[in-house]
């Protein structure tokens, strides 16, 4: 069975704007939708550093990993099993550099979050907005 672990970053900036990154049009899964920056850890990888790996591979940003926000598990659409933790972060540094596999990025206002990302991630909106937010 093609099972993996995924971690992806939820990064709320000083203004409660979410990141979002745009999937790039021919990937292999999700192609042309906006995410949040992660992916798949290697074999045996420690999740939190796989995910301030990720995010700096994928926008060049380093992060600090401050809780943990949902445990999900899917199928993707190539037919890979997969565990998702996901993660509530904040910035570092500023300076986004996108990687090949995406082709843009937004700071996006928590108020609309959900309309940007999938519905896989409303979850993630709602649990922080319950738990974390200053503004709700």
């Amino acid at each position: 069975m093609d099972f993996r672990v995924a971690v992806k970053a939820f990064i709320v900036n000083e203004k409660e704007e979410l990141l979002t990154i745009k999937r790039r049009d021919n990937d292999v899964h999700k192609p042309g939708v906006w995410d949040l920056p992660g992916g798949r850890l290697e074999h045996g990888e420690d999740p939190l550093l796989g995910i301030q790996r990720e995010t700096k591979e994928e926008t060049g940003l380093a992060i600090d990993v401050l809780n943990p926000l949902r445990v999900h598990h899917f199928t993707r659409d190539d037919g890979q099993r997969i565990t998702m933790l996901v993660f509530l972060c904040k910035p570092i540094s500023t300076s986004i550099l996108l990687s090949e596999e995406h082709t843009e990025y937004a700071w996006t206002p928590m108020e609309m979050a959900k309309e940007k990302l999938t519905h896989s991630f409303h979850e993630e909106v709602d649990i922080y907005k319950k738990h974390f937010s200053k503004h709700f």
